[in-house]
């Protein structure tokens, strides 16, 4: 299913960089420090390259004056807008991202519009060349997170709390954009907002419209909608909103020129009283009922109820002024993050065709995201990548890089996964499977054959193929005899794959290659070469021995000192010359939870536990990448120097010069592998999926 961009005056491609500064007890999360983003003005050229001409980017006001209101420093900003506007990239500038304020102030403090305002006059007066604002992102889900649920600061978990923290959010915008148009009379204001809708069971329907009401509260207080008449008027005044503040808003607000619709595959909700179906986690109550409350994705409802699609168009039904999608981001395996940027396209160029003024969609967090699974409660350093992967120096380009710059340069971009529904359409996505069972959506698509199907890691790449609706077909010896080209040439004709993966040879059993499988290697590479199809091998950390270093890079010479070592030297060197863009991956020990790893001293540099190593390899598959890549788990431990000639299948650290993708053995994996073991190497948990939906 390709991305087409629309014909005649075309949905626009913004960009965003994730840089959250939010406040939590005492604790500080600056996303632009997490991502590295801080420290590298030349991201700012990488986004450029992509095509897209209009960003989303933080001139916040924690950074600019963090301990005192008249203490500006303005020193990074001036350096990163100064480029942007060189590079001719039109900036929204967003002055408050689910923030609270610097410390001198707070949601709740009754001065906090006004102080907001004085920043964003500042930033005005600054640059004057700057247009677009967005002075509060999202103030209603930042009021219930602060104010509502107590994660972010203040803390709070009343009614009072949050209405007063939306409020002296909204009376901000109002006098920010007062003061920026005293400035630039000519500044818009991009409002955005999540505006995920509940959906319940008959007896949660109260819950349910009562959460759908308020979704839209801060629109409707930027509006100038929310008076006598309104359906939360009293709610509001009987928490103490007074009258004279909502009479304010209605004679002073001024819609915003954009309303920005931020999206994510949890902002639809489904409300049930039935909790012995769901995780312990999502339960929860209102004081009248207890009920889980969970993604809609998950729960069945009808065709057509959920997603950008239906809530793209209710916001357009309700204001009739120009929408965009604000943020469009998936923190998930990179295929189901494409699948979700189609969607999002998909519903800003229909609702465009029919009519709608759709301004944009912007694909968010353009340089990933840290920890945002918890809602930056944890500290686990959690990374989502976005159109680039900040774990590779320089930053690197993924699958979603090439489809952004594809939409935003009005080409078709096309990807075999696109050929499969995300995974909130598949089958099996259900917390309780529908009577009657779900019908298959899954259309047929081109597969990735797998050669040596017989062994473990063939199996584990063909489980994760399956959890990530990847079709795969997988082909053991008997099946297939990889040295024989002609053997090789019908297998591509028969299964027209997209791509193909020799894991011959591997799985916690094998220790030594069987004689012909470099050559095969070989074979199946040059086969896939002269039909343009990518390759991946799977190779191993035992093509190095003797001394080194302590971790043996990917600019490092192979030096096999065991005969495992040099079969596999020998597939990787037929390999790169039959296929010379083919991916390479070398990998530790190969280990699984309940199977025999390691002894209790082997550093994580030297395993590779195999569902994540297959997720690591899957997105580099999909990203299209080539070379040679060493995937083991980052260690904070040493590794011994290598010795002299290390046994078959003996312990050999590798890192890696072209960026650490594997997660931090957490406490479980190491635990369940060495019971006996030291602490665990890293904050991480242990990711079996690789995903975050």
């Amino acid at each position: 299913m390709p991305l087409d961009a629309t014909p005649a005056r075309p949905v626009e491609v913004w960009g965003g960089v994730e840089a959250s500064i939010v406040r939590i007890g005492e604790r500080w999360r600056d996303q632009a420090v997490e991502t590295g983003h801080r420290a590298r003005p030349e991201d700012l050229e990488r986004i450029a390259a992509l095509g897209i001409g209009t960003l989303r980017y933080p001139v916040l006001w924690e950074s600019v004056a963090p301990r005192h209101p008249e203490e500006r420093d303005w020193s990074w900003h001036d350096e990163r807008l100064g480029r942007l506007r060189r590079l001719g990239i039109s900036v929204i500038a967003g002055l408050l991202h689910h923030g609270s304020g610097p410390r001198y102030t707070s949601l709740l403090d009754p001065l906090f519009p006004e102080k907001l305002a004085a920043h964003a006059e500042a930033v005005a007066l600054r640059y004057p060349w700057v247009r677009h604002f967005t002075p509060v992102n999202e103030p209603l889900t930042t009021a219930r997170f602060s104010g509502l649920y107590g994660h972010w600061y203040p803390h709070r978990s009343d009614a009072p709390a949050f209405l007063r923290a939306l409020v002296n959010q909204c009376r901000g915008v109002v006098l920010a954009m007062q003061a920026i148009r005293r400035v630039t009379p000519e500044a818009s204001l991009v409002q955005t907002e999540d505006l995920g809708r509940t959906f319940a069971t008959p007896l949660l329907q109260y819950q349910a419209a009562f959460e759908n009401e308020r979704r839209w509260l801060s629109f409707d207080l930027l509006c100038g909608r929310v008076g006598p008449l309104h359906r939360l008027y009293a709610f509001m005044r009987a928490n103490g909103i007074a009258a004279a503040e909502l009479d304010w808003l209605r004679a002073n607000a001024r819609p915003p020129d954009i309303l920005g619709m931020n999206h994510y595959l949890t902002s639809d909700r489904y409300l049930d009283e039935r909790l012995e179906a769901y995780p312990a986690s999502a339960q929860g109550g209102n004081g009248r009922h207890r009920y889980a409350d969970v993604e809609a994705v998950r729960v069945d409802l009808p065709a057509g109820a959920l997603g950008p699609a239906a809530r793209l168009r209710e916001l357009w039904d309700r204001y009739r002024r120009p929408v965009a999608l604000t943020e469009v981001h998936h923190g998930c395996t990179r295929e189901e993050q494409l699948r979700w940027l189609a969607e999002g396209w998909d519903a800003a160029v229909a609702l465009k065709r029919q009519g709608a003024d759709v301004r944009a969609l912007t694909v968010w967090a353009l340089l990933g995201v840290r920890d945002w699974n918890s809602l930056l409660l944890r500290q686990d350093g959690f990374y989502e990548p976005g159109a680039f992967d900040i774990r590779s120096t320089p930053p690197r380009p993924t699958a979603l890089a090439a489809a952004t710059a594809a939409l935003a340069s009005g080409r078709r971009f096309h990807h075999p996964v696109l050929d499969t529904p995300g995974w909130w359409r598949r089958p099996g996505r259900h917390y309780v499977t529908p009577a009657g069972g779900v019908p298959d959506t899954v259309r047929a698509a081109p597969p990735v054959l797998i050669t040596g199907g017989a062994g473990r890691m063939a199996r584990v790449l063909a489980r994760h193929c399956a959890m990530r609706g990847l079709p795969a077909v997988a082909l053991p010896r008997a099946a297939l005899d990889i040295t024989d080209p002609a053997a090789v040439e019908a297998a591509l004709a028969r299964h027209r794959p997209w791509a193909v993966i020799n894991a011959a040879g591997h799985g916690p059993e094998a220790r030594a290659a069987r004689p012909g499988e470099a050559m095969g290697a070989g074979v199946v590479a040059a086969a896939c070469a002269a039909s343009r199809l990518p390759f991946l091998l799977i190779s191993a950390g035992q093509i190095f021995g003797g001394s080194g270093p302590r971790a043996f890079t990917e600019e490092d010479t192979p030096l096999p000192c065991c005969r495992f070592g040099h079969d596999k030297a020998a597939a990787e060197a037929l390999v790169l010359a039959a296929h010379p863009t083919a991916l390479v991956i070398r990998a530790g020990r190969l280990i699984e939870i309940g199977a025999a790893g390691g002894a209790p001293d082997t550093p994580a540099a030297a395993v590779s536990h195999m569902p994540d190593l297959a997720q690591a390899m899957l997105d580099l598959l999909v990203d299209g990448e080539s070379g040679i890549w060493h995937l083991t788990h980052p260690s904070a431990e040493p590794c011994a120097e290598p010795a002299p000639a290390p046994p078959e299948g003996g312990t050999v650290c590798l890192a890696s010069c072209r960026g650490h993708l594997m997660p931090p053995l957490g406490a479980a994996l190491r635990a369940a592998l060495w019971p006996a073991a030291r602490p665990p190497v890293g904050a991480g948990e242990v990711f079996l999926n690789g995903s975050s939906a």
